[in-house]
């Protein structure tokens, strides 16, 4: 049998469902956007790198408001993240040039959020083949990018 070693994800699997606190904010309370991997800040809502990406390039927008669920929201929060969505898949088409988008919430533990507590919309760049054979088998998936790269590149085109 063969392994493939991926000892960062180590941290994320061993302190899963063991800290209370809410990452996004967490992420907020930091006040180092580039340690948070916070890569943009708006009004009422802001662009975080997902530490644990699907895909190079993955996002998640996040209210700062920390609700769980679209009742609970401010409508205007609430459109402030759909216009942050339509700019961000802007930025990674121009950026990575994926041929489609994977947009969603998850809201609440059985319908797969790992943040239950503060709501937020993830947005993934998809490419055409880009499940490969490591997902279906592995359940491991390949970045080609690291994190820092990724959040120099959105944060530089996000502040244009």
């Amino acid at each position: 049998m063969d392994f493939l070693w991926t000892p960062w994800r180590y941290r994320y699997l061993a302190e899963a469902g063991t800290d209370d606190r809410c990452i996004f904010c967490a992420a907020l309370a930091l006040n180092d956007d580039a340690k948070a991997q916070i890569v943009f800040r708006g009004k009422l809502s802001f662009i975080i790198l997902n530490r644990f990406p699907y895909t190079t390039g993955h996002v998640m927008i996040v209210p700062y408001a920390h609700v769980a669920d679209l009742p609970q929201s401010d409508p205007e929060a609430l459109a402030e993240i759909m216009r942050l969505a339509q700019r961000m898949q802007t930025v990674l088409s121009n950026i990575y040039h994926p041929q489609g988008f994977n947009l969603g919430m998850n809201l609440g533990r059985c319908a797969g959020a790992g943040v239950t507590g503060h709501l937020h919309m993830h947005m993934l760049p998809r490419w055409i083949g880009d499940a490969n054979f490591m997902t279906t088998v592995a359940e491991t998936r390949m970045e080609p990018e690291e994190l820092t790269t990724t959040y120099e590149k959105l944060k530089r085109a996000l502040a244009a």
